[in-house]
């Protein structure tokens, strides 16, 4: 009988491995394969074994943009995760129809798309837009000013976008929280603020973490955000793949450089599980 359990869910996992095969395995294969591309004779490329693409990336221009989307997308990480925890702990404090009727405000920001995003801070960051006229308003500027291009429209946007996933990924944790160890924390003469700090996050740990690395890796992907509110200075690794790929026709490099992408984020999340005590 185990053994026909064991056969039965082994059918079930057919599916999503299929899946999986196609829109990962394949495509990754392919990548890496016109990574080490070597050129052809009519100037275009063909399957050989070459490390010059790889070569290319070992200068400082490609390391620093690699350094600076590793460190954006990590302050970007922390700062969502110290607006969606405390946001997602009050609102699993209310009742059933609050917390839906919050939750689906938060879900239907996630149906904006990044342009759409993008487009809308740049607006609101504009010389004409909102909040440089609302600091003349008050007395906090002389003029009206423009916010973008910078680095902190760049890093605004993006934690915005980040802030929606961040409550998604707290939400199970915190609302599965076992209320008794706050109540038991509070009757020993635990503060609130000192029970949120040595019992509720505690507990919660492997959520923050498993939320941190996904959004680092949601993050490490955006590309208009970059490319509308940010200089060429701040452009991630993403937009530098997109550049190579769609404007300069470059598909040998634009891989070696998703491949960089790829093992970076691979890097980054083996060292948080291996830190965090994961297996």
């Amino acid at each position: 009988m185990q053994q026909g359990s064991s056969f039965t869910r082994s059918l079930g996992l057919i599916p999503s491995s299929v899946m999986i095969g196609i829109f990962f395995f394949v495509p990754f294969v392919l990548i890496l394969m016109t990574s080490v591309s070597v050129p052809s004779e009519t100037g275009d490329y063909q399957l050989g074994f070459s490390m010059e693409h790889f070569e290319r990336f070992a200068t400082w221009f490609y390391i620093e943009r690699a350094l600076f989307s590793a460190g954006l997308c990590a302050l970007i990480a922390l700062l969502s995760l110290l607006i969606a925890y405390p946001f997602t702990y009050m609102l699993t404090q209310f009742g059933p129809r609050s917390q839906t009727l919050w939750l689906i405000y938060i879900l239907a920001q996630l149906s904006l798309s990044e342009v759409l995003i993008a487009f809308s801070w740049q607006i609101l960051l504009s010389r004409t837009g909102g909040i440089a006229n609302i600091l003349v308003m008050v007395g906090l500027a002389e003029k009206s000013f423009a916010m973008t291009p910078s680095a902190g429209a760049v890093l605004a946007a993006l934690v915005y976008l980040a802030v929606p996933f961040s409550v998604l990924l707290l939400y199970p944790a915190l609302s599965r929280l076992d209320k008794s160890l706050i109540e038991a924390s509070r009757t020993l003469g635990a503060s609130p603020l000192r029970t949120f700090f040595t019992v509720v996050m505690p507990v919660t740990r492997p959520a923050i973490i498993s939320s941190g690395v996904t959004i680092f890796v949601l993050t490490l992907g955006a590309i208009i955000v970059p490319q509308v509110l940010g200089k060429p200075e701040h452009w991630t690794l993403s937009v530098l793949i997109t550049d190579q790929a769609i404007f300069n026709f470059n598909m040998p490099f634009a891989s070696a450089l998703a491949v960089v992408l790829l093992a970076l984020s691979a890097s980054v999340i083996a060292v948080v599980t291996k830190f965090s005590g994961g297996k």
